[in-house]
């Protein structure tokens, strides 16, 4: 009997740093050896890969976080019957330190509950279209994990408090409700690393940075649907993606739709 086909989704999200996103199952596929000219940042859900790299064999599981350099070759293979399920992020080659590559040729893989919970909510956040900002805040503490794990240093850096940077993403957010501000923008403007901005906003407020701009536009939408707009409209004029995107995070705060919230008043 032949296997089920593979099936595979793979697109170039409008994120700084990633190169582009793979989510694919493979039931019987096995990858030759052959390079990438990017950061191959892999978890698996499904199944074990096994695979070479440098002449050395590894094996990555549902716990473990990949990190495979570029241009050095690698294959891979299902060690289990039924395949693997694995997601990929292709990060550009400057999202990582490339003179690290030595460190990470010798130690690909981590045992990192909480990375691989942040590669798993920056995937998440891929998915849906007009969340690039929760994406881009995600990647940010995923990339600085990642540098501390090939640096050999502790992965988890205490958390300073800033006030007065906070307080400057906060305007920054503040004047970008509708139009929207990357982390990276904001990360240039105020000359400090996306991390540092990221958790000194969250360790200021409570949350992080995209839930705040979040709130601020689901605070304009309420108003608009309350003067009697139609939600399709208030959507798009107050930064959502579309009228899904803006129910979604609707229902998600507030428990019901932007059309049963109009109709209560």
């Amino acid at each position: 009997m032949a296997a089920p086909p593979a099936r595979v989704r793979a697109w170039r999200p409008d994120v700084p740093g990633v190169a582009e996103v793979l989510h694919a199952h493979f039931p019987d596929h096995a990858y030759p050896m052959h390079t990438h000219d990017t950061w191959t940042v892999l978890i698996v859900d499904v199944g074990t890969v096994r695979y070479d790299l440098e002449r050395q064999e590894h094996s990555t599981a549902r716990s473990r976080v990949t990190l495979l350099p570029p241009y050095v070759a690698h294959d891979g293979r299902s060690t289990n019957a039924g395949g693997f399920r694995k997601r990929v992020l292709y990060l550009e080659p400057d999202a990582v330190d490339v003179d690290r590559l030595g460190r990470a040729v010798d130690r690909p893989e981590w045992s990192d509950p909480p990375l691989r919970a942040a590669v798993d909510r920056v995937h998440r956040s891929l998915a849906h279209r007009g969340e690039e900002l929760e994406a881009e805040v995600g990647l940010a503490l995923v990339t600085e994990r990642l540098r501390r794990h090939l640096a050999g240093v502790d992965v988890a850096p205490g958390d300073r408090r800033d006030s007065t940077l906070a307080r400057h993403l906060r305007e920054l957010l503040d004047a970008h409700v509708v139009d929207g501000i990357t982390l990276e923008e904001a990360a240039a403007v105020l000359a400090a690393e996306p991390a540092v901005l990221v958790r000194a906003f969250r360790r200021e407020t409570g949350i992080p940075p995209h839930r705040y701009l979040t709130g601020r536009r689901i605070d304009l939408a309420r108003r608009r649907l309350l003067n009697g707009e139609r939600a399709a409209d208030v959507a798009v004029s107050v930064g959502f993606y579309d009228q899904a995107h803006l129910t979604r995070h609707f229902r998600r705060l507030l428990g019901v739709t932007p059309g049963a919230y109009a109709a209560s008043a």
